[in-house]
């Protein structure tokens, strides 16, 4: 992401899977979101934004991201999106990606499904990985079929992936394997 159109600036807040964060217009919507990564310099260059003293609702829509990652039972459902410019494809993706509840997920092929496209699974994941919104937009919830993985574009990859399902609870994600 290199800086959003209509963007103010950005807010960075740690987590424990390391920093990230929101970039806000001036309506306080938030224009992108970056995963956790290695440090805040990386988090700022993916947000494309300066770092600004944010509005409150900006920074308690951080915190909240910072506590689903911690694992804590919060919703991101309400925070309002500055998703007037996507492709109409990527906002359907992502409405129903917001539709997935914690703790629960689905397939590439359910998404496409829901999205009125059976069969676009490979287009919806390619819509994922255009996802200026992670976590508040949330791919991570949506696996291969057969509840493979998948593909993770973050910092950390599939392991970021991983963590964060184990984090909102997902079943068969943070218990340990024998291999």
């Amino acid at each position: 992401m290199t800086g959003a159109r209509g963007t103010v600036g950005c807010h960075v807040v740690d987590t424990v899977l390391g920093p990230c964060g929101v970039a806000w217009d001036d309506e306080a919507r938030v224009t992108a979101a970056a995963l956790p990564d290695t440090d805040a310099a990386s988090v700022v260059a993916h947000l494309g934004a300066p770092v600004a003293t944010p509005p409150a609702r900006i920074v308690e829509i951080a915190d909240r991201m910072a506590a689903l990652l911690r694992g804590d039972d919060v919703t991101l459902d309400d925070v309002v999106l500055a998703d007037d410019d996507l492709p109409d494809f990527d906002s359907r993706v992502y409405r129903v990606l917001r539709s997935i509840p914690r703790g629960r997920v689905a397939t590439y092929g359910e998404v496409a499904a829901l999205v009125g496209a059976p069969g676009a699974a490979q287009a919806v994941g390619r819509a994922m990985g255009r996802n200026p919104f992670p976590i508040v937009v949330p791919c991570h919830r949506v696996l291969g079929a057969g509840t493979e993985i998948g593909g993770f574009s973050a910092p950390g990859g599939v392991a970021t992936k991983r963590a964060i399902l184990a984090a909102e609870g997902v079943v068969g994600f943070g218990e340990p394997t024998l291999f």
